[in-house]
């Protein structure tokens, strides 16, 4: 079967168990030789149904993004990038997936929605890093009055409801310049814009559920990430 027609007709079933045996196992038997035995496991049991999840995630948000173009899901791999650390460990204890906007990269873009299982388990949307010019952009955005105020008030609404902003970078205080005492200060100290979503409920990695929590919250964030696309573009 064609990969484009496989990811078409995925359907998510839930991953092979709630509490993520095959991450634990994996921690303990960092072993290239471990992993290509038990491969299979993480094949079907993980990587398939994260593909099924994103999937079906992309057109449950369509409407969501009316101005805005979901590119397929990216799955990320399960190999550490071990150049520069200490840690030598080949494999992460978790996979994790995301759905970019069209044409963006996902490291330093907005993103509709990051989901990751494992040893750590969580999903959130929005822009984790950015470089120079998004940064300069999205700070010239929150300072405006208007589009400003827009973000605030909807960043409000969210956290007042459990979800938690991060960024990959938090300035400790303001951007030169900026008053400290500016209304949306605190906006301003991060050099991205996360919108982790509350915890994911216990036993629902296993159950088709996870795939109707995950689109819910996905959409509540989905205003701020367009938000994101349209100030930093």
């Amino acid at each position: 079967m064609a990969k484009d027609t496989k990811e078409r007709d995925a359907t998510f079933e839930g991953f092979a168990d709630a509490d993520g045996r095959f991450f634990k196992a994996l921690a303990k038997n960092q072993k290239r030789e471990w992993f290509h035995e038990h491969k299979h496991e993480y094949v079907e049991g993980w990587e398939e149904p994260m593909l099924a999840l994103l999937t079906e995630s992309v057109r449950a948000l369509d409407r969501a993004y009316p101005d805005c173009e979901l590119e397929p899901p990216k799955i990320f791999r399960i190999h550490r990038d071990v150049r520069f650390a200490k840690d030598k460990s080949p494999y992460k204890t978790h996979i994790g997936g995301v759905l970019p906007m069209h044409g963006k990269n996902p490291v330093g873009s907005p993103i509709a929605l990051y989901v990751q299982v494992g040893t750590e388990s969580f999903a959130g949307a929005g822009q984790y890093s950015m470089d120079g010019p998004s940064l300069a952009k999205f700070r010239a955005a929150v300072l405006e009055p208007k589009r400003g105020a827009e973000l605030g008030r909807m960043v409000t609404k969210l956290a007042a409801k459990g979800y938690r902003i991060s960024a990959m970078e938090t300035l400790k205080k303001v951007p030169k310049g900026v008053d400290p005492t500016h209304p949306r200060a605190e906006l301003l100290k991060h050099k991205g814009l996360v919108l982790m979503f509350p915890a994911m409920p216990k036993g629902l990695l296993a159950k088709r559920a996870l795939l109707d929590w995950t689109v819910t919250h996905a959409k509540a964030v989905a205003p701020v990430v367009r938000w994101l696309v349209f100030a930093t573009a």
